[in-house]
């Protein structure tokens, strides 16, 4: 593990960080300078945090039509750079459509960051229909067999963890 980039946020007092800026900081930490999404509700926090909280600046926010294509121009750019780009993917069926571009990294061997979103964990705190369509308990699963690691945080400093190992 990297130990040597801080913790985003290790400077702000208790309480006043938002946990999806927490990760944004942290996109921003470890060099990503592109953030590529079809804009999804699952993730709207992150969305909403690289905006507003880092102004669309390292890393900038690539709006794409599809999933598939996120992940696609990710790989593209790694291709070419050698540096991986991140792909944030809507819960469930945003994952599904980019899985046939998460194969193609897979099999070129070039690194692609795929941030995916769920609905909340904690089952009693979904919402009726709409979270339980949204949250998978495994959503790995859907790719496991053609990633080289996955991890389905549920806290902070779990999804710190999880972007130091997966960078």
């Amino acid at each position: 593990m990297r130990r040597d980039i801080p913790a985003p946020g290790a400077g702000a007092s208790a309480g006043s960080l938002w946990a999806s800026d927490a990760i944004a900081e942290m996109i921003r930490a470890l060099d990503i300078p592109y953030v590529l999404l079809n804009p999804g509700s699952s993730f709207r926090g992150l969305h909403d945090s690289l905006v507003n909280h880092l102004g669309n600046i390292d890393p900038q926010m690539l709006v794409v039509l599809h999933e598939e294509h996120a992940v696609a121009i990710a790989h593209g750019y790694a291709k070419v750079t050698g540096k991986p780009l991140a792909a944030i993917v809507h819960s469930n069926v945003g994952l599904m459509h980019a899985s046939m571009a998460i194969f193609n990294a897979w099999v070129d061997r070039v690194p692609v960051l795929v941030l995916g979103a769920t609905g909340p964990v904690d089952a009693a705190k979904r919402r009726p229909w709409i979270d339980w369509m949204h949250t998978a308990q495994d959503q790995g699963a859907l790719v496991r067999d053609f990633s080289k690691w996955d991890a389905q945080p549920a806290s902070v400093a779990a999804s710190y963890e999880a972007l130091l190992r997966a960078k």
